[in-house]
């Protein structure tokens, strides 16, 4: 956080020079006194914030990579001379433990194509499925996986 606020002073001086440097060390480090004083904020908390950043920013490419399969599996589907497409509606429990892991896992699933969360009650979640060959592993897939390893870094 300390740096965070030190690189926020540099950018709105708008230039940089040794004043305007040791000056923003003074200052981030008066904030970021206070925010540990006053906020409930410590060196601990801001590890844990880079780890988990960290791991956000892995599970936002494996997101991405995810949505680019779905579309590519859901066009195959639509434009397959298969005539009939089996819509489903799966009802599954994730292990989830946080409410925001489990928005996270709604949410990551509405986003990929042929898949719409219709409701997250609790730890249960509905999905339709476009075709019940895009309805095998939700319960276990790639997205539980990571947003249970996120939920492990303390």
């Amino acid at each position: 956080m300390f740096f965070v606020f030190l690189i926020l002073w540099i950018i709105f001086n708008g230039n940089i020079t040794w004043e305007i440097f040791w000056f923003g060390v003074a200052i981030a480090g008066a904030m970021y006194w206070f925010v540990c004083r006053f906020m409930g904020f410590g060196p601990r908390k801001d590890l844990l914030i880079w780890k988990r950043a960290f791991l956000l920013l892995r599970y936002g490419v494996i997101l991405i990579a995810e949505i680019i399969k779905a579309n590519v599996s859901a066009m195959r589907l639509l434009f397959s001379e298969r005539n009939e497409i089996e819509p489903v509606l799966v009802h599954f429990r994730t292990t989830l433990r946080t409410r925001a892991a489990r928005v996270l896992l709604a949410n990551s699933i509405t986003l990929t194509p042929g898949t719409i969360t219709v409701s997250l009650e609790g730890d249960e979640l509905s999905v339709h499925c476009l075709d019940k060959s895009l309805a095998q592993g939700l319960a276990d897939g790639i997205f539980a996986k990571e947003l249970e390893r996120l939920e492990r870094v303390k």
